[in-house]
């Protein structure tokens, strides 16, 4: 049973949450509405800057006319697929980097100047060695997130508590048994950020690569409208990639709120 005490904080964290949600969706209300009043007003050029009923019109038109959809469902796959296999590889190769500290200095050089480096710059490179499809539209996004994911995961290694470490290296703990029992576990939780940060750079890698190859898809959609200088297809897309990428957001989201619950 909780105390009461206990239950009041609960029922204001509660409320705050409900507040918060409220003042989101009200910012968003009035932003929308004040963007088509102005559009309706002619205060905004609404060939450069469109309107939310355009830009509604524009989606069902793409739902019921350019398989929309499908479109979604394209992006939403090559982002999988690039995001499952950057977050498998780059936890491997952190695990590698830690297990052999000297390796980690010879290799970290390098990570850096490739998180440096615009992948964009790749893309000919990509398209010679992957072809004018998938394969190099997934290939772009593997290298924009798999940096990232092993700086953050190896990070998240490096911060489990030392003292520890060195208790578990007094009791004769194995290496493995000290990255299994101790390293990894502690980390799951900074892997799992990771992940949240991972699956968005995915989704930018992959738009990326649809600009470049693309014929299909929700990055195709934009560069499509925005070469026939149609700004109501450019908005929409933009809307719909955002939908997308929040959903994402919260499919991790959602799975680190399940691991909470399971460890505690």
């Amino acid at each position: 049973m909780y105390s009461l005490e206990h239950k009041k904080y609960l029922k204001k964290i509660k409320k705050d949450k409900i507040t918060t949600i409220i003042y989101q969706i009200t910012i968003f209300i009035i932003f929308i509405t004040l963007w088509q009043i102005l559009a309706n007003l002619d205060i905004i050029n609404t060939f450069i800057f469109s309107s939310p009923k355009r830009i509604i019109n524009t989606i069902i038109n793409l739902y019921n006319k350019e398989h929309l959809l499908n479109h979604i469902w394209i992006t939403v796959y090559e982002t999988f697929i690039s995001f499952l296999s950057a977050t498998i590889i780059g936890t491997i190769i952190a695990t590698i980097l830690w297990w052999n500290k000297k390796l980690q200095k010879v290799i970290e050089p390098y990570l850096t100047i490739l998180n440096s480096l615009p992948k964009v710059a790749l893309g000919p490179i990509i398209i010679i060695w992957f072809g004018a499809g998938i394969k190099s539209i997934i290939f772009m996004a593997l290298l924009i997130s798999l940096i990232i994911t092993i700086i953050n995961v190896y990070e998240g290694f490096n911060s489990v508590n030392k003292n520890k470490i060195k208790l578990m290296k007094s009791l004769n703990a194995t290496k493995s048994q000290i990255f299994f029992k101790l390293i990894f576990p502690n980390s799951i939780n900074t892997i799992i950020s990771a992940l949240k940060i991972n699956v968005s750079m995915s989704l930018i890698g992959v738009i990326m690569g649809e600009f470049l190859v693309s014929k299909k898809g929700i990055g195709y959609l934009i560069l499509y409208g925005s070469q026939i200088f149609n700004l109501d297809l450019v908005m929409s897309g933009i809307i719909i990639l955002c939908i997308v990428a929040t959903a994402l957001y919260y499919l991790i989201y959602y799975v680190e709120k399940i691991y909470e619950k399971t460890t505690h």
